[in-house]
């Protein structure tokens, strides 16, 4: 199997995108060690034959004591910083509070658990980092300046990273989907529906599928496919890199 013999840190893993990841690196043999704060995914680490680690994100001392531990069943061969949320707020009106604890969630946590997961990787000389950024990486919507200040602060990390590192047989990767069938997109279809005044329908059809050429959801299992590619040695020249999977949204 692809990954017999490596350990893998998803974070976010108790749903989405980070469960499928989950299932598809345990699959090909890697030891699975899931992060989420939902009881899921400790439910899911059972099945897996896999550690679960609740830790929220959303605290840097937390995320500091989810690598500590993560580390004390040897050293991380694979890290894949997948956890995230989505509010939706016009930027004159977006709570301070509640960017700071995005930024934190979705850059500050995936910065903490490169450094100190790199130790091992270098010492090994082989590692995979996988950030699950978002065609909001590379590009802007109106009302989420957050999680859009963010995604395109993971696209500068993944590239620093990758230069940095790439000596010692790692690679640095980021993954930017459009919108995935997920938890968090449901959220965001009611949150857009009562922000512009439209059904639910016509945020999917006008908003989220508009500029897409090819007119559906990702589901989970492609980013995962995907994710499984670039923890290979088969994707091996491939880092410093945003990989889409945005349907066609920017051939336009």
């Amino acid at each position: 199997m692809q990954l017999s013999g490596k350990t893998a840190l998803i974070t976010g893993a108790g749903s989405g995108i980070g469960r499928a990841i989950a299932i598809a690196f345990a699959r090909e043999g890697a030891k699975v060690i899931l992060n989420d704060i939902s009881p899921a995914a400790e439910h899911l680490a059972h099945d897996l034959g896999g550690i679960f680690l609740k830790a929220d994100l959303s605290d840097p001392e937390a995320v500091v004591g989810l690598a500590r531990r993560a580390l004390e069943h040897g050293p991380i061969d694979i890290l894949v910083n997948n956890a995230g949320l989505q509010r939706i707020h016009p930027v004159d009106e977006f709570p301070e509070e509640t960017w700071n604890m995005m930024i934190q969630v979705l850059l500050t946590a995936p910065f903490q658990l490169i450094k100190y997961t790199l130790p091992g990787m270098k010492q090994k000389r082989w590692g995979r980092i996988i950030n699950i950024s978002s065609l909001h990486g590379l590009v802007a919507s109106p009302y989420k300046a957050a999680y859009i200040s963010a995604k395109h602060g993971m696209l500068g990390l993944t590239k620093t990273v990758a230069l940095e590192v790439a000596e010692y047989g790692i690679t640095c990767n980021a993954i930017c989907p459009a919108y995935v069938r997920t938890g968090i997109v449901e959220s965001q279809i009611a949150d857009q529906s009562r922000t512009l005044g439209i059904p639910e329908s016509e945020v999917i059809e006008k908003v989220m599928l508009a500029p897409a050429a090819i007119k559906r959801l990702i589901e989970p299992e492609e980013v995962a496919e995907f994710a499984l590619y670039l923890a290979s040695d088969k994707a091996s020249a491939i880092t410093g890199s945003a990989q889409l999977m945005d349907l066609g949204w920017t051939a336009r």
